[in-house]
C-alpha cells in the first residue's frame, strides 16, 4: 500500500497493442506504442505481465505484455481483476466526500467526534485530528506496519487494531497539520468513520454511492474473502531466488486503505468521474482538489496527488502497492485523458527497475495524448 514516487525518464517506442472498441485518434495509437514499449521493458526486468490503456476522451487502446498466470503462461489480458492496493485510497476519501456533500458529517469534524476512543494512546490525540488531516494524509498519525506474514496469515484484523498498531509505534513528532506523511492508518480511520456516520460498512456505501451508481461491475471492496474470483491476474512477490504466489492474501490487513479488486476499465471509469467532476458536488470537488506539498515534487489532495509532467501539463496520479500487484493511473484536470496500468508482481520495495520504466513510459504516453 505504500505510495511509490514517480520518476521521468524519455520511454523508446515499441509494437504490439490490442485496440480499444472505438476508432483512435492519431495520438491514441502513438500513446499505446510508448505504453507497449514500457510494458515489454517492464517483463524484461523481471514482471511477469503487465496491463494497460491509454484514453482520449471515448477512444481507448490496451496494451499487455507477459502472462497473467506464470503456470499456465496465458497472455496477460487488460480486462483482467487485480488488487488496486492504495488506488483504494480515492475510493475511500470519495465516499467521505459525498457524505459531507449529503450533510452527515464535515471534514473539519475531528475524529474524536466520531470515534471517541480510536486514537487515544502513545500522546496521540483525536480531538485535534480531522477527518481532512486523514484524508490529505497530515494528520501525524504513525504508519501500521505488516511484514509479509501479516498478509498471508489466516487471520482477522479489526480496524482498531490496526489502530492500535500504529499508535504504539511512535509518540507524535509534529502537530496535526504541520507536515505531510503518508500512512495507511488515516484511511483505515475514515473507513472506521463512514461507518459511524452510516451504521453501514464502507464496502456497503462505496457500493450503493460510487460503484453502482458508475456501473463499476468489476470492482468490490472485499471484507473477509481473500480470494479473486473470474479473470483475474495472479500476483507474484520475488524473494530472492523463491517466486511466492500472493495471489490470496489478507484483505483484512489492508481495509479502507487498499483492499479494493478493479480492472483497468473500472478504475479509470473511476477516476475520469472524480477527477473530471461529475461524482462529487462542486463544493466537494473543490475539496478534492486542495493540496498540501508532499516534500516529493507533488500535492497531495484527498486521496489523490498532483504531479507536473514532462511535457508541463499537470494531472493527477495514484498508485497502489500490496503484495502480488502494482497499478497506477494518470488523469488529466478534467479527466479527458488518461492512463492506467497494472501489474502482477510486487515485492514491498521501492524504486524496482520494472516501477522505474514502466511509469517513465506511463509518464510519456500521456504527453502523447
Amino acid at each position: 500500500m505504500k505510495f511509490r514516487r514517480l520518476s521521468i525518464i524519455a520511454a523508446a517506442c515499441g509494437l504490439g497493442l490490442s485496440a480499444g472498441l472505438s476508432p483512435a485518434t492519431a495520438a491514441v495509437p502513438e500513446a499505446a506504442v510508448v505504453l507497449k514499449a514500457g510494458a515489454d521493458r517492464g517483463v524484461a526486468d523481471g514482471y511477469p505481465g503487465i496491463i494497460g490503456m491509454v484514453r482520449d476522451g471515448a477512444q481507448t487502446q490496451y496494451i499487455q505484455a507477459g502472462v497473467g498466470d506464470r503456470g499456465t503462461r496465458v497472455p496477460a489480458d487488460p480486462k483482467a481483476k487485480f488488487r488496486i492496493g492504495s488506488n483504494s485510497k480515492s475510493f475511500t476519501a470519495a465516499t467521505v466526500l459525498l457524505l459531507e456533500a449529503d450533510g452527515l458529517l464535515s471534514l473539519d469534524d475531528t475524529v474524536a467526534k466520531w470515534l471517541p476512543n480510536a486514537v487515544n494512546a502513545n500522546g496521540h490525540d483525536g480531538s485535534k485530528i480531522t477527518i481532512r488531516q486523514l484524508l490529505n494524509q497530515t494528520s501525524n498519525l504513525p504508519d501500521y506496519t505488516m511484514n509479509i506474514d501479516g498478509y498471508t496469515v489466516n487471520r482477522n484484523w479489526t480496524p482498531q487494531q490496526l489502530v492500535d498498531g500504529a499508535l504504539r509505534k511512535r509518540p507524535p513528532n509534529a502537530q496535526p497539520g504541520e507536515k505531510w506523511e503518508y500512512a495507511n492508518t488515516n484511511y483505515i480511520l475514515a473507513g472506521m468513520i463512514i461507518k459511524a456516520v452510516t451504521g453501514n460498512e464502507p464496502a456497503v456505501e462505496m457500493k450503493t454511492r460510487i460503484f453502482d451508481r458508475l456501473g463499476l461491475k468489476d470492482t468490490s471492496l472485499p471484507t473477509t474473502d481473500n480470494n479473486l474470483y473470474g479473470n483475474y491476474l495472479r500476483g507474484y512477490y520475488l524473494a530472492g531466488p523463491f517466486i511466492l504466489d500472493m495471489t490470496v492474501t489478507s484483505v483484512q490487513a489492508t481495509q479502507t486503505a487498499g483492499a479494493i479488486v478493479s480492472t483497468l476499465d473500472d478504475l479509470a471509469a473511476f477516476e475520469r468521474a472524480l477527477v473530471g467532476g461529475t461524482l462529487l458536488p462542486p463544493a466537494q470537488q473543490t475539496e478534492l482538489k486542495t493540496t498540501v506539498p508532499t516534500g516529493t515534487g507533488a500535492d497531495y489532495g484527498l486521496g489523490i496527488m498532483r504531479i507536473d509532467t514532462p511535457c508541463g501539463r499537470p494531472a493527477w496520479y495514484h498508485n497502489g502497492a500490496v503484495p502480488g500487484y502494482f497499478s497506477f493511473h494518470i488523469t488529466s484536470d478534467n479527466g479527458a485523458k488518461q492512463v492506467v496500468e497494472a501489474n502482477n508482481e510486487n515485492h514491498l520495495i521501492q524504486g524496482t527497475p520494472g516501477q522505474a520504466h514502466t511509469q517513465e513510459a506511463a509518464l510519456n504516453a500521456f504527453c502523447a495524448l
